[in-house]
């Protein structure tokens, strides 16, 4: 479980590029909403203490369970829609008395891990029917159940992410494209039967979203392109450097309470226009380096469940950033996507030091030192099971 590693080794910059992000966020958290400060504080605090701990232990110790994980995150997605809380129509979060606990965020990294595990177990046969078949069904089931709270937003960005665990453990590119000619005409479909008819596949705020984006001058979704027109008024009027952290300002769209949920889903709107058009890049910048060393870590990993583990981290952040920052800038139509370590929200704070904890693992025990030292592989150890 415990190793003795190279204090050398270790991803330093990784560590300082969260730290520094998770700053910005605690900063503009507090600027969006005072009372939430000192809890986006201590959830950073207490997630930069847990990515250090969890890199210290051996992520092939870990994968030998996964199966254990599969089925905890099962029961945690089903305890959710049996005994979760509603809000807003949707039972996603479970209610621990402290806090809040949303168990599609710690799904995402359950996922990560697990299909780590699974493709190195299965890494001879992967491109087999059976294979390809069996993991088919293993990620339709926490994503017909997340689907069910209902939650789009992390059902699309989980199917995201399984696409590019599958591309990179090495999927043939035959086999991938036999995949798309089934999915992307069922989602053609799937796009005309929500926009065109009444049928009920969606509900009706999701598709009030989605046709708010395509239809933005419809009276009918005029709350939802208020909404984006605000946040991107309120980005530009940042203009270079921005109006300053906690700005009174008679102008400004977020003090004036303009955007909603400015604290997390739109929190981009937050920094374009305290922070400007610098402060923007930086986090961009900030998000692009965390991403880049979970990739390169990756690449140096010394088995395919190392590089997984770290590819899966570096698509997580950068897919929920992109999603974020394309919401926020009226790209893409409004999916409440937190953007990775800056947003509001503890549990999704706390899940990606979970994952960032095993990247680092996966450093410490890149190729060129295990093999140094005749270190045995996790390949080894999952397929013994």
């Amino acid at each position: 479980m415990l190793k003795q590693y190279r204090l050398k080794d270790y991803n330093f910059r990784l560590l300082f590029y969260m730290a520094v992000l998770g700053t910005i966020g605690v900063l503009l958290v507090g600027s969006a909403d005072a009372s939430l400060r000192n809890k986006q504080l201590i959830g950073l605090m207490a997630g930069m203490i847990l990515t250090v701990i969890i890199s210290l232990i051996d992520y092939s110790w870990v994968l030998y369970f996964h199966r254990i994980l599969y089925l905890l995150n099962i029961g945690l997605l089903i305890l959710v829609l049996l005994y979760g809380s509603n809000k807003k129509g949707a039972s996603r979060w479970m209610d621990l008395g402290f806090l809040q606990f949303q168990p599609t965020e710690l799904a995402k990294i359950i996922i990560i891990l697990f299909f780590a595990g699974f493709f190195m177990k299965h890494e001879k046969d992967l491109n087999t029917f059976k294979t390809i078949l069996l993991s088919l069904v293993l990620i339709a089931i926490p994503l017909g159940l997340i689907l069910r709270q209902p939650d789009l937003k992390n059902t699309l960005t989980i199917l995201i992410l399984f696409c590019i665990l599958i591309y990179v453990a090495g999927i043939s590119y035959r086999n991938i494209g036999k995949a798309l000619l089934i999915v992307v005409p069922l989602i053609i479909v799937g796009f005309l039967l929500i926009t065109q008819t009444n049928l009920p596949i969606l509900s009706d705020y999701q598709k009030n979203r989605i046709m708010s984006f395509l239809d933005s001058d419809n009276d009918e979704y005029s709350d939802d392109v208020i909404q984006q027109n605000n946040s991107i008024m309120a980005i530009g009027s940042g203009r270079l450097t921005g109006k300053g952290l906690n700005n009174d300002d008679v102008n400004s769209s977020n003090k004036g309470n303009f955007v909603a949920e400015n604290q997390n889903d739109f929190i981009f709107a937050v920094a374009g226009e305290e922070l400007g058009f610098v402060g923007c890049i930086i986090i961009m910048a900030l998000e692009f380096l965390i991403s880049f060393e979970c990739i390169l870590t990756g690449i140096r990993s010394k088995d395919m469940a190392g590089n997984i583990i770290c590819c899966g981290a570096a698509a997580l952040t950068a897919v929920q950033g992109f999603i974020n920052i394309c919401v926020a800038t009226g790209l893409l139509p409004n999916t409440g996507t937190n953007l990775p370590f800056v947003s509001y929200g503890l549990t999704s704070l706390l899940s990606l030091c979970i994952i960032m904890g095993f990247v680092l693992n996966v450093g410490l025990q890149r190729r060129r030192f295990t093999e140094k030292n005749g270190r045995s592989s996790v390949r080894a150890e999952i397929q013994k099971q």
